[in-house]
């Protein structure tokens, strides 16, 4: 997308006290039409570039990020806290990302993303303020979910980025569990969280800025301790309360248009006893894609979670990941090498025929227009 597709300009939001300029931007046919790339003009790591999401530490972006953008071996970049000083600096940031992004041979707009669920939860400085329990427990619940995604989708265009890592639809079952200790979960009651997530999704999605609902198929039941990014967590919960609980949820934001679902590192042998979710090819194309339907792009949680300690190196768990059928793969970590060893694994496992190309085609040309549907 060039300088000249930068159209619509400044609304005013209040975020932290302060106000602030939302930019947008508008599509062009040029883009759409250069923006998919048929996989015999890409090389094995272009193609699996198209399928990691970088991260970094400081608020400087490595020259490494920018190499792997113009060189056509990204898909995006997360942010972090330690990424962002203030709106003006992390909008700069992105501009010079989408800049690099022009240059390279897939042209379809870059995935700029954070985590700005709300209350304890926000990268950037601004709103919502109010939590998912908070607005659980407000006195107009829906509206309150609707005025928080609007509010996010307002402040993440505003700086440019277009991927919001929420609303969490997990739904917790004790005060003080591993959702409910940081209010992170909206209710006790799935059918309240559907219904709200829902709310949250379509107020944010209207500003191209895509909802990323997570940790299919549920974190609901964890204890506090049981967090995925330090440890292995097992969650025995049932099929039948896993399906009628804790996803659940899922059903009316897959109405509602959610663009990706990011599966949670938790292990639910009811399901699938042998890997974790986002590693399990039953719990991906079996309940997520097959028994609810989910048609959009499927993101992973970090590859360097710790939750992942026996399943082998990065490169390893970029493989057995999209094997089983997750489309985007978030390399998390304080350096870019983590995101490049990842692409070296799944460059090399589709040049070995370990990856199906039909199958990597699918889901590369998912993420394609999940990017091209937000120039």
């Amino acid at each position: 997308m060039n300088d000249n597709s930068m159209t619509r300009r400044t609304a005013m939001i209040a975020g932290a006290g302060a106000a602030f300029a939302t930019l947008g931007l508008t599509g062009t046919a040029r883009a759409a039409v250069r923006s998919v790339a048929p996989a015999a003009t890409l090389t094995p790591e272009q193609q699996a570039g198209q399928r990691i999401i970088y991260s970094y530490s400081g608020t400087a972006v490595p020259q490494a990020i920018f190499d792997a953008i113009t060189a056509g071996r990204a898909a995006g970049v997360i942010f972090f806290g330690d990424n962002i000083s203030s709106l003006n600096q992390i909008n700069s940031v992105c501009e010079d990302l989408k800049a690099a992004n022009r240059s390279s041979p897939v042209t379809a707009p870059l995935l700029l993303m954070t985590d700005q669920e709300g209350g304890q939860v926000r990268r950037l400085p601004g709103g919502p303020t109010m939590s998912e329990k908070q607005i659980g427990q407000s006195s107009d619940p829906l509206s309150a979910a609707s005025d928080a995604g609007d509010v996010a989708g307002q402040l993440l265009a505003s700086v440019g980025m277009n991927v919001n890592l929420a609303p969490v639809l997990d739904v917790y079952r004790t005060a003080g569990d591993f959702e409910d200790q940081y209010g992170r979960s909206y209710s006790k009651d799935p059918a309240v969280c559907g219904q709200l997530g829902s709310a949250f999704i379509t107020a944010q999605q209207a500003y191209k800025v895509a909802a990323a609902a997570k940790h299919f198929p549920g974190l609901g039941s964890a204890t506090a301790s049981q967090n995925t990014d330090s440890k292995p967590v097992t969650l025995t919960a049932s099929a039948s309360t896993l399906r009628s609980v804790d996803e659940a949820p899922y059903t009316p934001a897959i109405s509602a248009g959610v663009k990706l679902v990011m599966l949670s590192w938790a292990t639910y042998p009811a399901l699938d006893p042998d890997f974790p979710a986002g590693l399990s090819s039953t719990i991906i194309q079996n309940e997520l894609r097959g028994r609810l339907g989910f048609k959009g792009v499927t993101i992973t949680d970090s590859l360097t979670a710790n939750g992942l300690s026996n399943f082998g190196t990065t490169a390893q768990r970029a493989v057995s990941a999209a094997k089983a059928g997750m489309d985007l793969l978030l390399v998390c970590g304080e350096s870019p090498t983590n995101g490049k060893n990842a692409l070296t694994g799944l460059a090399n496992a589709l040049r070995n025929g370990q990856l199906s190309q039909t199958t990597f085609d699918a889901a590369r040309n998912r993420v394609t227009s999940l990017r091209t549907s937000l120039a």
